[in-house]
């Protein structure tokens, strides 16, 4: 990674290095020629050695995002591989939409940087056509050099800064075809992945400045405790702790090093006015949510008459239950702050670099400019770092102490203290006539909403379909052709935070989806691939659900393609299962799995009480700039869903039962099946993501694969030896 002080000092050499930036006003993208000093954009800069850096406007959390941009530049621009450097944008005034979420990194980057290269290329071509005393057609481009056809003649892009940085950037310069594309498409290796791999790469939890002093911070055992009283006469005998500070959080113990902190941190004895929500537990949620599933709620989809008789048909029911879900990062959540002269310094691995900058600053009373955030790498976000919790408690603390200070999470801090993925019922309803057509399809969730930014406003809630469709991901948009259909959400609230979560609120949803799919299959004594597969033809190619598009013919074409890699249908060992599953995420990503799973011979303690053998996937995400990058995506959602499939969080006594990755257990190298990727080639003009795609289908492919093999039906998350047995 090249830094941001090389970067500045490519943006003070105007006049011998070519520097473009990238402005967005809504869906309208502009290339312009960067002033002469650096502010943070999405930018491009080649200097006289034909170095080309790019500074990357999204954040690095291993889903490979650097790598893949830098490629979408690279190949528009023709630009030497080799010779790109990156460097990590900040915060500014023309850098003010850093988020990372969503799986949307690529696609929402795919436009403005195609533009940026393809002006960057056609001034750079132009500057060479000028040079020759022929015109620009004449010429082409290849591999960081403008090459004249007729003549051979050639220049490699540094000996052409100084010219083409004095030309006007085009406003329509031509963008590449897909077939002259020459590295999107291609199979890369992580242009970060050495550094990462010999540890010196640096996350944010690796930031040390000098002065810097280290903090961890006692917090309220149950959601809105108050602190009674503090007795800090143990910490403060431990050598290296400085001071016992009060925050909006809790109470910080602030060390000359992490060790300190931490022995200080565990002599500390705090007395807390624990509240209404001490009497909080899982036990009773339950209760509460099975006493949803006799509430209305909203509508959120309704085709045909999905109540109405249906004589001689054949009723299918069942109720699935999800449960809570921390993120478990291997990176804690972690921030240095250093508030001094008027201004705030802060380094932090977050997805919301904006945010933090725009809260920090609101919270010390100073204009967004003085504070400077710098991004750091991020060792696993998966949702929990778009909130910006842990960055507040560092700037509140290094103010309050006059000092710069890491305030660093503990494991349980993590594990206890995020928000989570809500528990979730969903109370499920079939109609097949006799010959085992379908007639209807009701899925009613209760769950909780999203809560960090406080209830839905009388404003979220002036179109309740619209607003409770969000939260029913993979529920509103089922993509089969049900005849009739009805989705509802009934609304249950909680105490602790509830906040994005990886693919966010689909899993629930697509677990209870397509396990039930396969129950409808065998009430229809029907084939569950081919069942799918008769819910996808003959009906409509594509069909709305609320604002989104499902094509049915791509979700098609990743069935009939895991079908066939998966080896569906042809004989297996004695005790074996094959399931197959499938979604559209968001309307875009459109994704099949095929599991094939057994039970072990022997259980040993922590380990899924059931071997997955091998996991087929099938996946179509538009335009493919990187296929090692995909594949490494799909890998890390089967991992993901399958650790999800171990463990829960847990409530007893308004307090989190869980604090480390021994009671939320992650799957272990040994448990991890074979992963086959195979992806559809699109010819669309738009790449869609992968982050989080990957992960709602897993569950039910594994479920439903338990099933063949051993006649039972699982229902219920986490997977527990005994609904086996």
């Amino acid at each position: 990674m090249t830094s941001r002080r090389d970067f500045v000092r490519y943006g003070a050499l105007s006049g011998s290095a070519l520097i473009l930036g990238i402005r967005r006003t809504g869906d309208a993208v502009t290339v312009y020629k960067a002033p002469a000093r650096f502010a943070p954009n999405a930018w491009i800069a080649i200097d006289e050695t034909g170095r080309t850096v790019l500074a990357i406007g999204k954040q690095e959390m291993g889903q490979g995002v650097r790598t893949s941009l830098a490629m979408i530049l690279a190949d528009e621009l023709d630009a030497d591989w080799s010779a790109i450097e990156l460097v990590q944008a900040s915060p500014g005034p023309l850098f003010t939409r850093l988020n990372t979420g969503g799986s949307w990194s690529i696609g929402g980057s795919w436009r403005p940087l195609r533009e940026a290269g393809a002006a960057a290329r056609a001034m750079l071509i132009a500057a060479a056509a000028a040079k020759w005393g022929v015109d620009a057609s004449a010429c082409t481009s290849d591999t960081g050099a403008v090459v004249h056809n007729a003549s051979g003649r050639r220049l490699r892009y540094g000996e052409l800064v100084p010219a083409a940085a004095r030309l006007t950037v085009p406003t329509n310069a031509r963008a590449k075809t897909a077939a002259e594309r020459r590295i999107v498409g291609t199979r890369r290796a992580r242009i970060d992945a050495p550094h990462i791999v010999d540890g010196s790469a640096k996350y944010g939890i690796d930031t040390r400045i000098p002065g810097m002093l280290v903090a961890t911070i006692v917090r309220p055992p149950v959601p809105g405790a108050t602190i009674a009283a503090i007795d800090s006469t143990a910490t403060r005998r431990v050598r290296g702790v400085g001071a016992v500070q009060r925050l909006s959080s809790g109470v910080a113990v602030v060390a000359t090093n992490t060790w300190a902190a931490l022995k200080g941190r565990a002599a500390l004895t705090v007395q807390w006015n624990e509240g209404e929500n001490r009497g909080f537990n899982s036990a009773d949620h339950w209760k509460t949510l099975q006493a949803g599933l006799g509430e209305a709620g909203v509508i959120t989809r309704s085709v045909g008459s999905p109540r109405s008789a249906t004589p001689n048909a054949k009723i299918v029911e069942a109720r699935y239950d999800y449960p809570f879900a921390a993120h478990a990062p291997v990176e804690p959540m972690n921030c240095v702050a250093h508030v001094h002269d008027g201004r705030c310094e802060v380094w932090v691995p977050t997805q919301a670099p904006n945010k933090v900058q725009r809260d920090v600053a609101r919270l010390l009373g100073m204009q967004p400019e003085a504070v400077h955030v710098t991004p750091t790498l991020i060792g696993g976000g998966f949702g929990r770092r778009l909130a910006v919790d842990y960055a507040l408690e560092a700037a509140e603390l290094s103010r309050a102490i006059a000092a710069p200070v890491q305030v660093l999470w503990t494991r349980e801090d993590d594990m206890r203290h995020g928000h989570f993925q809500n528990a979730s019922l969903h109370q499920m309803f079939g109609a097949i006539d006799q010959s085992g057509r379908p007639l209807a399809w009701r899925h009613k969730k209760v769950a909780s909403l999203h809560n960090l930014s406080g209830p839905p406003t009388a404003d979220d809630l002036k179109d309740p379909v619209a607003y409770f469709q969000d939260s029913m991901w993979g529920a509103y948009d089922i993509p089969y052709a049900f005849p009739a259909i009805e989705t509802s959400y009934v609304r249950v609230d909680v105490p602790y935070r509830i906040g994005p979560w990886r693919a966010v609120y689909s899993p629930p949803s697509t677990f209870a989806r397509e396990c039930f799919v396969d129950e409808l299959a065998q009430a229809a004594a029907a084939d569950p691939l081919e069942f799918r597969l008769s819910l996808l033809r003959d009906a409509e190619e594509t069909v709305k659900a609320g604002g989104l598009t499902i094509d049915r013919a791509r979700l098609r074409r990743v069935l009939e393609l895991v079908r066939e890699r998966s080896g569906w249908g042809t004989p297996l060992p004695a005790g074996r299962g094959r399931g197959v599953a499938c979604n559209v995420y968001d309307g875009e990503t459109h994704l099949a799995y095929v599991a094939e799973v057994s039970l072990p011979n022997q259980r040993r303690n922590g380990y899924l009480p059931f071997t997955v053998h091998r996991v087929t996937c099938a996946v179509d995400c538009g335009v493919v700039i990187n296929p090692l990058g995909i594949e490494q995506q799909v890998e890390s959602g089967v991992i993901w869903a399958l650790s999800n499939m171990k463990g829960e969080i847990t409530f007893k006594d308004g307090r989190v039962e869980q604090g480390t990755y021994r009671d939320f257990p992650v799957v272990r190298m040994s448990e991890a099946p074979v992963i086959e990727t195979h992806i559809v080639p699109s010819h669309g003009e738009q790449p869609f993501g992968m982050g989080e795609p990957s992960v709602p289908p897993l569950i039910p492919a594994v479920l439903n694969a338990l099933y063949a093999a051993t006649g039972r039906r699982i229902r219920r998350l986490p997977v527990l030896a005994t609904d086996l047995a």
